[in-house]
């Protein structure tokens, strides 16, 4: 009689400072991921891109590396605290892996979907109407449309 093994599943979670990331984490904690399973659970944050500032004129600005330096430091400070509280929310997860990207959000959750192997990516939804995601654009819908497994978009309901 064979043995069973559990397949791992590595799980990445898109995690940004909004409501609808982090519910969508709670979902998959609370639904997808179960305790003493052998899933990991990635928690992805990606900084923007650096502003580039223009003049009317098509001059660009650039900012003294005092300027820049600052600027970096509190982009890491606010993806760590992005990802610390993530963190609290998988408290019963063994298996945690947290990453900082950089650059457009829909270009680095899919790179790293195929670089991390994901079995399933999980997004929230900011529930965007149609005008406002024609002129942002939508991550999910982007991602959706892109990786090469499965994406669970997961809205907050508003009463949450």
């Amino acid at each position: 009689m064979a043995e069973t093994s559990e397949k791992e599943r590595r799980i990445l979670v898109a995690v940004d400072e909004g409501e609808e990331s982090m519910y969508a984490l709670s979902w998959c904690v609370n639904n997808l991921v179960f305790e003493n399973s052998k899933d990991t659970l990635i928690l992805l944050y990606v900084k923007p891109p650096r502003a580039v500032y223009s003049a009317f004129d098509g001059t660009s600005y650039l900012f003294s590396s005092d300027i820049t330096a600052t600027m970096d430091k509190y982009s890491q400070q606010v993806a760590e605290s992005v990802l610390e509280k993530a963190k609290r929310l998988c408290n019963n997860i063994q298996n945690v892996e947290t990453k900082i990207g950089n650059g457009d959000a829909r270009d680095v959750i899919c790179e790293m979907v195929q670089k991390l192997n994901a079995d399933i990516l999980v997004m929230g939804s900011h529930g965007y109407g149609p005008i406002k995601r024609a002129f942002l654009g939508s991550v999910s819908n982007h991602c959706a449309q892109n990786v090469k497994c499965p994406v669970l978009i997961v809205k907050k309901p508003k009463d949450a």
